[in-house]
């Protein structure tokens, strides 16, 4: 089974974008993915703003792939034409004000769906699993994987979330997992990401209730590991990046030894994803406009959001 879904296959309606390179340590791939490497941090920066909707469309996961492709022939190792720089962390965050990302891009789902377009779910599917397990295997780098939340977190945006060995959320930050409430469940690494931090029961908890989590709910449940004062989340890297400076390579040690213990392999998500595949495809009528009245709300937040 190939278990890396061929770029062309993520958006056969738009061309494909080359990868944009700007001087110095700043790379943009396209006006929905940027990112920056910060030399005082030895950290990767990234940042999203997808449109129409704050959630992950074709294109978007196309230009995370590029980007993660990057990541992995860098070597870990930056250049700025006359000093090499260590890539010791690799950062995820939003750059849409008040959301992180709301997941997946359920009109796509409702096209694919009411086409019956197997092929189509599951091309989507496993092109969101194949970039979540390279930040959850940190790159095949010595590098320690942060996601910051700032905002609403639901869905895949909070499966992308629990890919990364630290979540730092800003205390206004919302978390869940909205699938239950149409019939479906979240099928791209959320039961194992989940299974893995809190074990099978709460796990299951959070993912059948279909509430919306604070921040510090979160963290008490141990999913999540800091909440700071909304604004503070740069801050609150950087403090952890200092803070581990001097231990920073056995707290990496001990975050692979846990991927060891806890193997999550690529396999299991794919073979997860299928079963999404087959639940969205039994879903009704009735289901099928819950999930358009969620992409109205995703419509919604995401013209708001641009408003301020």
């Amino acid at each position: 089974m190939d278990m890396n879904v061929p770029l062309q296959l993520l958006e056969a309606r738009e061309s494909a974008l080359a990868r944009q390179l700007t001087p110095g340590f700043e790379y943009s791939f396209s006006e929905q993915l940027h990112a920056r490497f910060d030399p005082a941090q030895n950290a990767m920066w990234s940042r999203w703003s997808p449109t129409p909707r704050p959630c992950f469309n074709p294109g978007l996961l196309r230009d995370i792939r590029a980007y993660y492709d990057m990541l992995t022939q860098t070597h870990g190792v930056v250049s700025d034409g006359a000093d090499e720089h260590p890539i010791e962390y690799v950062v995820l965050a939003s750059a849409m004000p008040g959301v992180f990302n709301l997941g997946g891009d359920l009109d796509l789902f409702r096209g694919l769906i009411d086409n019956r377009d197997r092929a189509g779910m599951s091309i989507y599917g496993r092109a969101c699993v194949d970039v979540l397990y390279r930040n959850y295997i940190a790159h095949e780098l010595a590098a320690t994987t942060i996601s910051l939340v700032q905002g609403e977190c639901l869905g895949g945006g909070f499966e992308a979330a629990l890919s990364s060995d630290v979540i730092i959320a800003e205390r206004s930050a919302r978390f869940g997992f909205p699938e239950i409430l149409f019939n479906l469940f979240p099928g791209m690494g959320a039961y194992s990401f989940l299974y893995r931090r809190v074990g099978e029961k709460r796990g299951e908890e959070i993912l059948t209730s279909g509430r919306i989590y604070s921040a510090e709910e979160m963290r008490d449940l141990g999913v999540i590991d800091r909440v700071v004062d909304d604004g503070q989340g740069e801050t609150e890297v950087a403090a952890l990046i200092k803070q581990r400076s001097r231990m920073r390579n056995g707290l990496y040690g001990i975050a692979a030894a846990r991927r060891r213990v806890q193997k999550i392999e690529l396999a299991e998500l794919v073979d997860i994803v299928e079963i999404w595949v087959d639940c969205a495809l039994r879903l009704n009528t009735r289901d099928l406009k819950l999930m358009q009245r969620l992409v109205s709300r995703q419509s919604g937040l995401a013209e708001s959001q641009q408003m301020h």
